[in-house]
């Protein structure tokens, strides 16, 4: 199966990317925009002088449990810079959220709590919520970490978004926000 068809099969639609667009980018921004491949997994990241952010991370169920995705978090930690992703808030009709959640948890991710992301998205329309995980092997802050939220929305997220998908996404300061400080998602897991 292609790297993307399994990628769209277990991402929700609000938080695909394109074909089109995933593809534009590992050809035009291949400096920052990478994909590792492997029979059991796709990890689609962005890494730049400052941080690396983990655009998806896919590990089929036949290979789960097998240390495959710790591999992969360990060679992004290798790197030694902050490691940032997007995660859907716990949802207990999906007990994937709180497996995902637990997993970064037990990697040394901690959550933002004062970062605010809201984006509407173009496939639903509808406004869809996400939370900000980051691991700061540095004890980098959350301001830094907003800052590189900002700088992968404006290079990733909404690169070429109207060639893409016939109009743009909103733009970083509506989708993201500094807030005050929010419980701990991944305090009780």
């Amino acid at each position: 199966m292609h790297w993307y068809e399994k990628l769209n099969q277990y991402f929700p639609i609000e938080e695909m990317k394109s074909k089109e667009h995933m593809e534009t980018l590992l050809k035009e921004r291949p400096e920052i925009y990478h994909k590792d491949e492997g029979s059991g997994h796709v990890l689609m990241y962005v890494e730049t002088d400052d941080f690396v952010f983990i655009d998806y991370l896919f590990v089929s169920k036949e290979t789960r449990g097998q240390g495959l995705g710790h591999k992969l978090i360990e060679m992004l930690k290798e790197k030694g810079k902050p490691i940032i992703l997007e995660v859907e808030p716990i949802n207990y009709e999906d007990t994937d959220t709180e497996k995902r959640l637990k997993f970064y948890k037990r990697e040394g991710f901690e959550h933002a709590r004062t970062i605010g992301y809201r984006r509407r998205s173009l496939a639903t329309k509808e406004i869809n919520e996400m939370e900000i995980l980051f691991r700061a092997p540095n004890q980098e802050s959350e301001e830094l970490v907003y800052e590189a939220m900002k700088k992968t929305y404006n290079l990733i997220h909404t690169y070429k978004d109207k060639t893409f998908y016939g109009e743009s996404y909103q733009p970083v300061d509506e989708v993201l926000t500094m807030e005050d400080k929010r419980d701990d998602l991944l305090e009780d897991l």
